[in-house]
Formats: C-alpha cells, structure tokens, sequence
C-alpha cells in the first residue's frame, strides 16, 4: 500500500512538473537528464511493485532486466537509424526490400533476446512475474504517454489563454 501511495505521488509530481514546463518542447524534456532519472525511478517502483519483488528478486533481477533493456534499445535505435537512412516512400524496390528484410532481421534479434533473458530471468524471479512484468511494462508505458498527453493539453491550453489575453490587451488599446 506504502509503494502505491509513493507511485502515485510521483506520477502527480512528474505531471505537475511537466504542466509547469511550458516552454519545453518534447525532445527537450526526453533529453533532460534530471526527468529521465524521476521516469527510471517512478519505472522501477511501478514495476517493483507490480511483480511484488523481494529486496532480494529486486537486487539480482534489476541488474539483468537493465542489461536487457539496453541491448534491446539498441536494437530498435539501430532500426530507426537505418530506416532513416532508407527513406519507405523511395520508389526503388530494392531499398524497400532492404529495409523489410532489416526489420525482420532485427525483431528476430530481439526475440533471441527476449528468449536469452528469459532464461535469465527465470533464476531470480517466477515465471507469472515475467508474464506479469510485460503488463506491467506496458501499463507504465500507457501512463507516462498519458501525462505527456496530459501536459500538451495543458501548453495548449495555456497558449490559447495567453493568446487571447494579448488580443484583449491589443483591443483595449
């Protein structure tokens, strides 16, 4: 009960912080370290929580589940660099078949992945806290994309008034 109470304090700390952040773009924010490190902790205490984690599973899993993570990011970084680099509405065949066979190539490099860790992960923790952890992945995914959402129907909301307050100073006079 204590975890949820910290997890929902800091999503309403994360939210109140990015309504307050009206100046900031997105990518802005994403690459601020100080908010990358509030998203990784709030992660870690979510899904913590949600697979009800030992002291002793959190110690031995963390470690593996970052390690994977990171490889796993770095597939999918090396994915979106040459799909970059490979524009999709190019008319050459050959390019498109190229960027299809790369896509393939590399989810199945993530599924090896998946597969290893797996493996990995089954010595430190139980095999309905893996299937847990995918939901759990997912439903804080949903909830950071929430409060994005939340923050830009916020700027927007703001601009709107601050806009229309200097119209009405402009008409006064």
């Amino acid at each position: 009960m204590a975890m949820k109470k910290i997890i929902i304090f800091g999503f309403f700390l994360l939210s109140g912080w990015a309504a307050t952040a009206q100046g900031q773009t997105d990518p802005e924010i994403t690459q601020d370290p100080s908010v990358q490190e509030k998203i990784k902790n709030l992660r870690i205490a979510y899904i913590s929580d949600k697979l009800g984690l030992t002291p002793d599973q959190a110690e031995k899993f963390w470690p593996v589940y970052r390690e994977f993570s990171d490889k796993k990011r770095e597939i999918k970084q090396e994915f979106v660099e040459t799909r970059k680099g490979i524009k999709q509405d190019n008319p050459d065949p050959a390019k498109q078949e190229e960027l299809v066979k790369l896509g393939l190539a590399l989810k199945q490099r993530e599924l090896d992945l998946e597969k290893t860790y797996s493996d990995r992960l089954l010595r430190v923790i139980t095999a309905q806290q893996i299937l847990n952890l995918r939901r759990a992945e997912g439903d804080f995914q949903r909830i950071i994309l929430e409060q994005i959402q939340q923050r830009r129907t916020m700027q927007q909301r703001n601009e709107t008034i601050r806009e229309r307050n200097q119209r009405l100073k402009q008409q006064r006079n």
